[in-house]
Parts: structure tokens; C-alpha cells; sequence
């Protein structure tokens, strides 16, 4: 079969020779907007049974379908490294959760932190963003976006377990990164615009589980210091070392 130009995730079993019903937006997308028909060959994932090459089998744009007909990629699962940021303006939130999914983040939590600006989310907007980025980069994993959480909450119910690399504003200049911490699981903390308060400072620094870190000697927008974190810890701990 011809290599495949366009990626769909479905939320369907996928298997070869597993018939594939479509829903109406991406019927419409494929059939309307690609201008796909009979033949065509699309990659689809579902975020657990891998990547499958799969033929356009009826080219309906309000109800298409397609069939597995074979298995180019096994699930390729990320890191276990959540990434939890204080949300912002629309446009550099969204780009937040978008470079997370392809920078290989397996879970995004947007939290509330006292000087966090924007008071609410779409978290259906922001998981379909993540979806896309999934789509768009090759990955065959989608990451969960939660609701928005109150980080003292999120702090207060939090599994010791899993240790947080937490990206001080305060340390800016100072020669202070992540160490040798023996940890399988991991969460990156980002903070708001107005940075954290003195007290969620000292409380984060009180946590035998947080590790602060500088993200070099000069003080990064939100959505700038999420990619940068993100790329220190899969460099130092993630897939990419």
C-alpha cells in the first residue's frame, strides 16, 4: 500500500482487517475538505492498539468508512511525566497543551495557582488540541488534559511517589538543575504569569518530592518555560536521552 499522507485518531478497535466507521466531522474533513475517495490510504491510532494503514472503503462525507489492512507501528507509550502549568491567555495556553502532546507528556493538568489569571478552561477545547498535536507529530499516544485543579488541592492529594521537577522563577542565574533523583514517575511544574506566591514557594520547597530547578539566567514567558522544562527533563530523564 502507498504510504500514508494523512493521520486520524479514532476512538474505535483497530485491527487488520477491522472496519472503521468515521464520525461526521471527520468525514467531512477527509471526503470535504482533502478531497480522499475510494482507495485512499489514511494512518489511523486510537491511542492503544498502535498505527494501522487503512483504505478508504466508502468515501461518504457525513458517514464514511475505512478498513484495517495493516499494522505499521505498535503503541508507542511516553514517559510517565505529567506536565502542570498555571493557565493563560488562550492562544499560548492552547500552544502549552499542543507542544506538550508532541514533546511526549502522558498526562496535562492544568492547575489554579493564587496569582493564576485565567479562571476557567475548556478542557474539551484543550484535549482536542492535544489530539491534533498527536496526530500531527506521528505520535500513537494522546495525553489526558484534566479539568482545571487548584494546585494546594492537587498538592494535598498527592502520591509521594511521583516526584515534581519544579521550575522556580526565583532561582533565575543560579547553576541549580535537576540531580540524580531515582524516580519513575514525575511531574513538571510550571508556574503562572505573576509567578508563585512566597508561600506556594515554601511549601513546594518543603516537599521531600519537589526537586527546583533554574531554567537558565533569564526569567521565560509560561509557555516558553514549559517547552524548556520540558526538554531539560526528557533530555536528563525522558526518551530523548
Amino acid at each position: 500500500m502507498d504510504k500514508a499522507k494523512i493521520r486520524l485518531y479514532v476512538d474505535q478497535p483497530l485491527a487488520q482487517g477491522q472496519t472503521v466507521p468515521l464520525t461526521k466531522e471527520q468525514s467531512h474533513y477527509l471526503f470535504g475538505v482533502m478531497r480522499q475517495d475510494n482507495g485512499a490510504v489514511v494512518a489511523l491510532f486510537n491511542g492503544v492498539d498502535g498505527e494501522f494503514l487503512a483504505e478508504v472503503t466508502k468515501a461518504n462525507k457525513k458517514n464514511g468508512e475505512l478498513v484495517c489492512r495493516a499494522k505499521t507501528r505498535d503503541l508507542l507509550m511516553p514517559p510517565d511525566v505529567w506536565l502542570m502549568f498555571a493557565p493563560i491567555k488562550k492562544a499560548r495556553t492552547d500552544f502549552i497543551v499542543e507542544k506538550a502532546a508532541e514533546m511526549g507528556a502522558r498526562r496535562i493538568v492544568p492547575v489554579n495557582t493564587e496569582f493564576t489569571n485565567a479562571e476557567r478552561i475548556r478542557q474539551d477545547r484543550l484535549q482536542a488540541h492535544a489530539l491534533e498535536a498527536a496526530e500531527q507529530c506521528g505520535g500513537t499516544y494522546v495525553p489526558e488534559v484534566t479539568d482545571l485543579q487548584k494546585l494546594d488541592r492537587v498538592l494535598a492529594d498527592w502520591d509521594e511517589t511521583r516526584h515534581i521537577m519544579f521550575c522556580d522563577e526565583a532561582l533565575v542565574g543560579a547553576a541549580q538543575v535537576l540531580g540524580d533523583v531515582a524516580a519513575d514517575k514525575w511531574a513538571i511544574l510550571i508556574g503562572p504569569e505573576g509567578g508563585f506566591s512566597e508561600a506556594e514557594r515554601a511549601r513546594l520547597h518543603g516537599l521531600p518530592f519537589a526537586h527546583a530547578v533554574s531554567l537558565g539566567p533569564r526569567i521565560l514567558r509560561a509557555d516558553t518555560a514549559a517547552v524548556a522544562a520540558l526538554t531539560i527533563w526528557q533530555q536528563h530523564l525522558g526518551d530523548w536521552s
